[in-house]
Parts: C-alpha cells; structure tokens; sequence
C-alpha cells in the first residue's frame, strides 16, 4: 500500500506543480514584454513609437512558433536579444503566451 500511496501523491504534486509553471507566464511577460508590447499585446504608448508589432496581427499570427522564438532570442529592430537572458523554456512559454493574448 505504501509504494500505491507514493505513486498517487508523486501523481498529485505533478499535477499542481504544471498550473504553477503556467502562472510564471504572464509574470514573465509583465517583467519582460509589457512595458513595449502593452498587457493585450496591442502595444503600449511607449512601444507604439518604437513601432512594436501588434501580437494580433495577421502578419504575427501567420508566423510560426520557431520564428517568433527566433526573433525572442535574437531581437529584431528596437527589440533587444533575449538569448542568455530567459531560457529556451521560458521563451517557448512566451510565445505560447503571447498566443493566448487574442
């Protein structure tokens, strides 16, 4: 019975510890993104001058996962690298958020 009892309660913090990662997203994107991107992803005053993409766009919805992760990592025009600064994890889980926005 212990070792079934072990398995179930490993099951159960498995299960809480996935919410808990999926909570670290929008502070991750509020700490990173926002202040350019804006909380909706249209773009703040500030990230509208320097001319931010909205994340609703066509343009940004038709691209795909590896070139938004591409752009994330390397930056593009105003935007500064991330690569060394969040893990592949963490941008992964941007872009994933990003695309919740809508």
């Amino acid at each position: 019975m212990n070792k079934l009892m072990s398995i179930v309660v490993l099951i159960l913090i498995g299960a809480l510890a996935v919410p808990a990662f999926a909570q670290e997203d929008p502070a991750l994107y509020k700490s990173k993104c926002q202040v350019c991107h804006g909380p909706d992803g249209k773009g703040s005053a500030v990230g509208q001058k320097l001319g931010v993409r909205d994340f609703h766009s066509p343009e940004v919805a038709k691209e795909s996962d590896a070139e938004l992760i591409k752009i994330t990592k390397d930056g593009k025009n105003k935007m500064p690298k991330f690569e060394g600064k969040l893990t592949d994890d963490q941008i992964k889980s941007l872009i994933k958020y990003v695309r919740s926005l809508k």
